[in-house]
Formats: structure tokens, sequence, C-alpha cells
């Protein structure tokens, strides 16, 4: 499937900075790779929450999602509303000399392209590359997003530029750099992030990043 048809374009399209963390999140963790939720748990939030559509981005791994979808469709049959689950990774990759992570989404699970991203640790080698990265995930299908771009060595501008000229999809526009115990997006610098994706033809993500007890927060 071309990535500019992926059904996941136009949930993306609809984002904005009242996005997440109550309808949309496609940035946490659970204890597949270094969250502190299991799955179960992580479904169980957001079905409280009301979340419309998410995805858990662990760190090399997808394990979560055979658990996640479970767990949702037994909300589901109970007769809860719950949020469509897409698939995710959160991928370390080499960008401009430095070194950055990079969100996988609506990938097709299962992809022999996204098997060497998928073993719980860092590839080495040009596999680390970040163009080799997003030749991987469009080659499943997926979507490529750079993630907090303004976490890095590097400052998010040219980052930004690199991942467009690269053919990334898009970037975690709306991110919490504080770490608030309550998500916000950070004032300023989100607004700044998301007017340069708008000039780079990127699409723009919202997460909170979890690590934590609460999807609502870090």
């Amino acid at each position: 499937m071309p990535v500019d048809q992926h059904p996941l374009r136009s949930v993306l399209e609809s984002v904005d900075p009242n996005s997440c963390p109550t309808r949309l999140n496609f940035h946490c963790h659970s204890l597949c790779s270094d969250g502190s939720l299991s799955p179960a748990q992580i479904a169980d939030q957001a079905v409280e929450i009301g979340l419309e559509h998410m995805a858990v981005t662990d760190h090399h791994s997808a394990d979560a999602w055979d658990p996640m979808q479970q767990r949702l469709s037994e909300w589901s049959e109970a007769g809860h509303s719950v949020p469509t689950l897409w698939s995710g990774c959160e991928i370390s990759c080499v960008l401009e000399t430095c070194l950055v992570h990079v969100l996988a989404l609506g990938y097709e699970r299962n992809h022999s392209a996204m098997a060497p991203y998928l073993q719980g640790d860092a590839v080495i080698g040009e596999q680390l590359e970040a163009a080799a990265v997003v030749e991987a995930i469009h080659a499943s299908s997926g979507l490529a997003l750079l993630a907090h771009p303004a976490r890095y060595r590097l400052g998010f501008k040219p980052l930004m530029r690199a991942a467009a000229a690269l053919g990334f999809d898009g970037a975690e526009c709306w991110y919490d750099y504080e770490m608030q115990p309550q998500w916000r997006p950070s004032p300023l610098i989100c607004e700044h992030k998301a007017s340069l994706a708008g000039d780079l033809n990127l699409l723009q993500s919202c997460g909170t990043d979890s690590h934590g007890l609460s999807l609502k927060g870090r």
C-alpha cells in the first residue's frame, strides 16, 4: 500500500494541541520494553480515558500488540467503546550524525523488512542509518515519524528538515518536554515544530511517551 494512501494519514491530519492524551496517543511504552504497565493495563486505561486511536511504541519490540488487542476485544465484546490499535514501535537510528528515535506506525505486522528492528535492541551498521529505517518502515506499508524532535543533541530544525529530505512522513510535534505529571504540550516549542512540519509537508503526531503508571503522563 502506498504510504500516501495509508489509512492512518487522515487520523494524523486531524492532530491538534488538544488531541492528546484524551483522544489520540501514538507514543507509549509497556513492560515489553521500558514501561511500567502491562499491555492489558494499558488497554484498560485506554478504554477508561476514551482514546479513539493509539499505538504502543515499545523500543525495538512489537510484543505488546497481541495482548493489547486481545484485551481490547474483551472490552468490546462487553459493550465498551475501544480505540483503534495501530501497530507501533520506537526505533533508534542515526540522522545527520545524531542518534534519534523514529516512531514506526501502522506498518504491516510480521513483515520481514521490520524484523531486524524488532529484536529488542538497536541494530548496528548500515541498518542503523535513518534512510535504511525509513526504507524498512515504508516497505512494510508503515509511516515513519521523527520522535520528540527537540530532545536531541542537534536542534529540531535541521533534524526535521533532514527527516523530510529522507522521506519521513511526519514528526511528533505535540510533546511534553517538561514531563509534567499531567501531560501537556510544551508551549512555544511545540508550536514552532508544528509550523515547520507544515512548511515541510510533514504529518503531525502526538503522544505522552508514558513509561510510568499512567497513560496521561510521562
